[in-house]
């Protein structure tokens, strides 16, 4: 007789625990820390592998992005959602949706000078919804090759990273869809 009443209160504890899991929120539902929006960021994959010499920059660029937005998080892996191809042309990116694409890191760009984080960061910018803004200025990585050859700044402004994370919370990003991003430099006026 004892024995069943121990049995019947630790079935009664074990049965008010379950329900109490069941029905107790997340911890991470109701918290709201930095961890919890970073679990609700969108993932993208992408492909470096046949980004040759560049391979190493492409994953310094995802983790320049990774560090200036929360909205989105790049890692590297496939299936990918975009690809980082290496080829002797000038730089560009193919934005077939948002997250999705292909990238160029054309060798002609690092043969004139240019920054390769730079432009791995700013080819990955068009990738997350970013178009070509001809600014000229270094702080601004959209400006691309209208910056100066001796730029190095591979850091999104703060207008930049808040139009990424709205873009990745349901803005209309302004980055054309299936348009190809050149972004040579401006031939010299002639004289």
């Amino acid at each position: 007789m004892h024995l069943r009443r121990i049995l019947r209160t630790v079935s009664a504890l074990v049965m008010g625990l379950a329900f109490l899991v069941t029905v107790s929120p997340a911890p991470a539902a109701t918290a709201h820390t930095g961890a919890a929006s970073a679990s609700a960021a969108r993932v993208l994959r992408y492909d470096a592998s046949r980004a040759a010499e560049f391979r190493s920059v492409v994953d310094q660029a995802a983790q320049v992005w990774n560090a200036s937005v929360t909205n989105v998080r790049l890692v590297a892996g496939t299936p990918a959602d975009f690809v980082v191809l290496a080829d002797n042309g000038w730089p560009r990116a193919r934005v077939t949706s948002l997250g999705r694409g292909t990238i160029w890191m054309g060798r002609e760009a690092t043969a004139q000078g240019y920054y390769p984080l730079r432009i791995a960061t700013h080819e990955i910018g068009h990738i997350l919804g970013l178009p070509d803004r001809r600014t000229g200025r270094c702080t601004d990585l959209m400006s691309g090759s209208s910056a100066p050859v001796s730029c190095t700044n591979a850091n999104p402004s703060s207008a930049e990273r808040s139009e990424v994370n709205a873009n990745f919370a349901g803005s209309t990003p302004l980055v054309q869809f299936d348009k190809l991003y050149v972004d040579r430099p401006a031939p010299a006026p002639a004289r």
